[in-house]
């Protein structure tokens, strides 16, 4: 294999790769349960759907949402709960990539494409769902907003373009900040919606991508070779 050093491709790892309804959503209700039975949150339980509508925020973001009107220390302490019990359901079997996700990641690496993670999910999380699947050795950088304490994809990606030596390739997710993010940095924009699978989206937020894409495999005949 031959590696073109300055060829990436980046992903987004929620609702791009990992079905992430399957862990979040019951980790979410067994945080939610832990503050209220220590008095720490009083609020009504927000939906399944609610929960969905978060994925792919920021920390901040999640938690103005979820649990509005709670505090600083609050919010800090659910965060930290949640990806607790977040590990607990990937340990516990809980979880699963999007069909062809595993395959095309190899194809993709043997072609010489670096392979980098760029998410706003807490880096425990995303190195957790990598090992689960045994995806560690495929991908070359695992880039998690709250670890690089910024605010915005678009910020997140400057650094990793930056550190990883990449000058050319793709960025690839499911939300608005993907395709931000993206286009801010000068990169085509894949965006996925799957057919058959929930999408945690909202209407036209893909607008703007190169390619929307219903199967992850997909992605091989639109990225070619690294040049």
């Amino acid at each position: 294999m031959v590696t073109k050093h300055d060829s990436g491709i980046l992903f987004d790892m929620d609702g791009t790769l990992f079905q992430t309804e399957k862990v979040a959503v019951p980790a979410f209700h067994r945080t939610f349960q832990r503050l209220v039975d220590r008095g720490l949150y009083k609020g009504k339980s927000p939906t399944d759907d609610q929960v969905c509508s978060v994925f792919g925020m920021t920390s901040a973001d999640i938690w103005e949402r979820l649990l509005p009107g709670a505090s600083v220390e609050v919010k800090e302490q659910a965060d930290g709960w949640w990806l607790e019990d977040e590990l607990d359901c990937l340990s516990e079997g809980l979880g699963a990539l999007y069909p062809g996700v595993k395959e095309t990641l190899i194809e993709l690496k043997e072609r010489g494409w670096k392979l980098v993670i760029a998410s706003n999910g807490l880096a425990p999380y995303l190195h957790g769902i990598l090992a689960k699947f045994e995806l560690d050795r495929v991908f070359d950088g695992v880039y998690s907003a709250a670890e690089e304490k910024v605010a915005k994809k678009s910020e997140l990606i400057r650094i990793l373009l930056q550190e990883m030596g990449i000058r050319r390739g793709f960025m690839i997710g499911d939300r608005s900040s993907d395709v931000e993010g993206g286009k801010g940095n000068e990169l085509p924009v894949i965006g996925c919606r799957y057919t058959g699978f929930p999408t945690f989206a909202d209407e036209g937020e893909l607008r703007g991508a190169d390619h929307v894409i219903d199967h992850f495999s997909q992605i091989k005949g639109l990225v070619g070779n690294p040049k």
